[in-house]
């Protein structure tokens, strides 16, 4: 989507028809981890796991159907090869017309966690890690401060006292991650989702540190996932299993939603809490909420202009 912070970027850098982004990886591989510094120390592991064609691979937004067809089934040998499962890489586009958004009940969000299972699972997250793109914090009543919040309960719920605050990628409208990226490997698409091209992200952590809502993580190490336990259903933009020195994020379950379905952590949810929809259309469900609720967004003063809004009964 083009927009005024796309007439702002600088154009990358090309050295002798080299990408920075290539000629960062081959610095990193050249100089090693005490010269490169640990910040960027993920480049010379990538570079030691990539193969020539991932090294040599284009921009997304560079790569025509017949780069995608050859892409979508090298992963997916990959894929076979590494953990013996069999799936299906697609690239579902923006629908026309659309921008998604999110809207959560509180009075029905009772903390029981089952969102967060959702997408570990959905998203094909490391399993010894136990990651999700989703926090839920058991916050005292009264306050929107995370800094109070406990996101790591274990104890039964809902507790006397408290509410639950689910988090996840706000899909910002003037998304701080995007600007920050030096290589734009994450950019937002036109129905407002905020994508990462994982081949492409260098692991600076740049969008990590930008984010308002700490809605990124970095992928540390390979996933392990049992190959019974990997989703097959998968898109390139979000779901596929992740290389290691990546930072990840929340993508609306985009193989999903594009499709016509629901994100996998509304439809796990057993309160009915969550409600997902378009903001573009004046007859959806969210548009009713946003119309009749006391709507709100987190950290509202900072600009970000979030599409994931909060609200009471």
């Amino acid at each position: 989507m083009s927009d005024a912070r796309d007439e702002r970027r600088i154009p990358l850098p090309v050295l002798g028809g080299v990408s920075r982004r290539t000629a960062l990886k081959g610095a990193g591989a050249a100089l090693g981890l005490a010269a490169f510094g640990a910040a960027i120390s993920p480049l010379a592991h990538f570079a030691e796991k990539t193969s020539l064609d991932e090294f040599l691979q284009k921009h997304y937004k560079e790569l025509d159907e017949e780069d995608k067809r050859a892409i979508f089934a090298r992963l997916q040998a990959e894929t076979k090869e590494r953990y013996g499962a069999d799936v299906s890489i697609r690239d579902p586009q923006p629908i026309p017309g659309v921008r998604f958004g999110y809207a959560i009940n509180l009075s029905l969000c009772n903390g029981n966690g089952r969102c967060v299972e959702a997408c570990h699972r959905e998203n094909n997250h490391d399993r010894d890690a136990n990651q999700s793109y989703i926090r839920v914090f058991e916050m005292p009543k009264g306050t929107t401060d995370l800094a109070h919040g406990n996101a790591s309960y274990e104890h039964d719920v809902p507790q006397e006292g408290k509410y639950y605050l689910p988090v996840q990628c706000f899909q910002c409208e003037n998304p701080p991650c995007v600007d920050v990226c030096p290589v734009e490997a994450t950019w937002q698409e036109e129905d407002g989702i905020v994508v990462v091209d994982y081949n492409w992200c260098i692991g600076c952590r740049y969008c990590q540190a930008a984010c308002p809502y700490h809605a990124r993580r970095f992928n540390w190490k390979e996933p392990e996932i049992p190959a019974e336990e990997i989703n097959p259903d998968q898109g390139y933009l979000s779901n596929r299993i992740r290389p290691a020195g990546v930072v990840e994020k929340c993508h609306f379950c985009l193989h999903r939603t594009r499709e016509g379905r629901m994100p996998a952590c509304l439809e796990a949810c057993p309160t009915g809490a969550r409600l997902f929809g378009n903001l573009l259309d004046p007859d959806s469900d969210i548009r009713w909420v946003l119309a009749n609720k006391r709507c709100f967004v987190l950290k509202e003063e900072l600009g970000a202009r979030p599409t994931l809004f909060y609200f009471f009964d």
